[in-house]
């Protein structure tokens, strides 16, 4: 399967970024819709004007099983987020904002690299408030030979004026689903109104690209496929999300349920989450997913 933009002309490819460009003087380009005017220097809740900036790149073998393969998958951490998690697991990248500044140039020959050392696929990690470097970088790596699928792998509080500029563009739709309360979602990780920015983006998501396809190697090669972290105490709302994934999406969607969660960051002013998950609430949400007839978990 060929990835999407790379049958993309080139000039459209070229008209998606500079219309991209156009929606920084009254930013939209992530849930928040701050609507700065990023080309001015102001800056919205990501702290990002229009360059990106770049925390490390390279093959990633601990990614999910399509998406790392033998090679790695080609991941690229931009640094700065577009969310405020209280116990961010990478929080010296999102919210120190550890890295440099990236051009377009750098950029494609950085996705151009990870394809030249053999990477299944470039994996844009927190891309939300990049995605302007990002279509001005994949124009010029296109026109120098870039081939592997794109995985835009998001927080999922993405807007969907950016999600109708990547159509035909992403190939693999990574998001996170965090959330199922509000309330929840603004305590821990200052964001308004998360679950529904969530869930209208994820079902765009899966409009534009459907379930995960795999290649006779089990590689991924177009689809979506989505993330769940369970956190302590149920103060993710698992059951909720899991609900929604299964009536709303799809019941043929390629599921990670995290358990990985470790109380990082300002965690420790939250007693309900300053500890590691018990191994049984791990495995009641495994339960409940396989219950609700969701069998493709990571």
């Amino acid at each position: 399967m060929v990835a999407s933009y790379v049958t993309l002309d080139p000039k459209l490819l070229k008209e998606r970024a500079e219309a991209a460009k156009e929606h920084l003087n009254h930013c939209d380009l992530c849930g928040w819709e701050c609507g700065v005017n990023r080309l001015e220097g102001k800056l919205g809740v990501c702290k990002t004007g229009d360059v990106a900036y770049l925390s490390s790149f390279g093959p990633h073998h601990g990614e999910e099983n399509p998406l790392r393969g033998w090679r790695g998958s080609g991941t690229i951490f931009f640094a700065g987020c577009n969310l405020r998690c209280q116990y961010c697991q990478n929080y010296e990248i999102s919210h120190l904002y550890q890295g440099y500044a990236v051009t377009p140039t750098q950029l494609a020959e950085i996705m151009l690299h990870l394809q030249a050392i053999g990477c299944h696929n470039i994996n844009l990690v927190s891309p939300s408030h990049v995605i302007v470097p990002i279509l001005q970088a994949l124009v010029l790596a296109q026109a120098n030979g870039l081939h592997l699928p794109l995985v835009y792998n998001t927080g999922g509080y993405d807007s969907l004026s950016a999600l109708g500029l990547l159509e035909g563009i992403i190939d693999i739709y990574m998001p996170d689903m965090k959330y199922s309360n509000a309330h929840l979602a603004q305590k821990y990780s200052r964001i308004p109104n998360y679950p529904t920015i969530n869930q209208q983006a994820v079902k765009e998501m899966h409009r534009q690209v459907g379930d995960l396809v795999l290649d006779e190697n089990g590689i991924a090669q177009r689809g979506l496929l989505i993330r769940h972290l369970v956190l302590p105490n149920q103060v993710a709302g698992s059951e909720q999300i899991l609900r929604f994934i299964a009536q709303e999406i799809s019941l043929n969607t390629y599921l990670n349920i995290m358990d990985q969660y470790r109380p990082l960051f300002q965690a420790h002013r939250y007693p309900e989450i300053n500890r590691r998950i018990t191994s049984q609430e791990y495995q009641e949400v495994i339960a409940l997913a396989r219950s609700l007839g969701l069998n493709r978990l990571d």
